[in-house]
């Protein structure tokens, strides 16, 4: 599981960071978590593959995290393409993206499978051969979702040694690998611990973005191994992160500390930011292993680091 980083600035963008969007890549397939303005630009230029996105989450409906989404929707019909792209936004976005293809007569070379978001509690909306997407409820000054990607448990591993030492046949592999024993003609049972090891605890990445804090969302996202949060303001302007519906540094590290989380990625930085160590410093004084979200950089996602 890797997450690439192409935006971690909040609504002005800067020399240095762009608009929200994230790439998480599980077994080599790419998931498109917000389309701030400019994100196919930095697909191309940080080597994200756009050919390769077939599902895009959309947090809100604020330009920040939407803005860029037209364009690449265009490069698709450009492109040729024909394979489906399914999106997954706030329920009031599929009368907008209908309305914006008619307003700029864009006719799709492919379907577009809209999936609205509403709701107060977390809901499933994905349910592949890899991994489960949940969408929660944040609290912003629109409705906005966050989403939980969870990776399935794969199978046990058959141990070599052991297929020829018991001639086990292909046939009975697959059962194996699902936990089964294996039973031998003549009777005798050899238990599945014995033929296989255990698969990797599975992975797992939360996104939260935009939001304030409240009490309910640690359970959300209860241990994941890596939790993105926007940390918009240091935790002396609470008051301003609460007029306008975001968190502060320490409201980040509150969540990923009751969540139990792994890391802490903050970003979604306010421009006034010229260096986030500050952010970052604070955030630690409450939850040690956090980090700051850069643009371009690539984060392996394992369940002892990030890097």
């Amino acid at each position: 599981m890797k997450l690439t980083i192409l935006g971690s600035s909040s609504a002005l963008p800067t020399s240095a960071r762009n608009p929200s969007a994230h790439v998480l890549n599980v077994h080599e397939r790419l998931y498109l978590i917000d389309c701030g303005e400019g994100t196919q630009m930095q697909m191309r230029k940080y080597g994200i593959r756009i050919s390769k996105i077939n599902h895009i989450f959309i947090s809100h409906l604020h330009g920040d995290h939407i803005f860029g989404l037209y364009g690449l929707l265009s490069t698709f019909n450009l492109m040729g393409r024909t394979l489906p792209v399914n999106i997954y936004a706030p329920e009031n976005y599929g009368k907008i993206l209908k309305s914006h293809l008619s307003d700029f007569d864009i006719q799709l070379s492919y379907n577009i499978n809209f999936t609205p978001l509403k709701g107060r509690k977390p809901v499933l909306i994905l349910d592949d051969k890899y991994l489960t997407v949940t969408a929660f409820p944040l609290k912003h000054r629109v409705p906005a979702f966050g989403f939980l990607f969870r990776e399935k448990l794969q199978d046990r591993r058959i141990k070599k040694e052991m297929i020829s030492l018991h001639n086990i046949p292909i046939s009975k592999m697959h059962g194996i690998k699902k936990g089964e024993d294996l039973v031998k003609d003549n009777g005798t049972v050899v238990k599945n611990e014995e033929l296989t090891i255990p698969p990797p605890e599975p992975l797992s990445y939360a996104y939260c973005s935009d939001t304030r804090f409240f009490k309910q969302l640690p359970s959300y996202v209860r241990n994941v191994s890596l939790i993105y949060h926007e940390a918009t303001f240091d935790k002396e302007k609470e008051d301003l992160a609460e007029l306008t519906g975001h968190s502060t540094t320490t409201d980040a590290a509150t969540v990923a500390l009751k969540a139990g989380a792994g890391k802490l990625l903050i970003g979604h930085f306010s421009s006034r930011y010229k260096d986030v160590d500050q952010l970052v410093e604070e955030a630690r004084s409450i939850f040690p292993e956090t980090y700051a979200a850069e643009d371009g950089k690539t984060y392996l996602i394992t369940h002892n680091k990030i890097s």
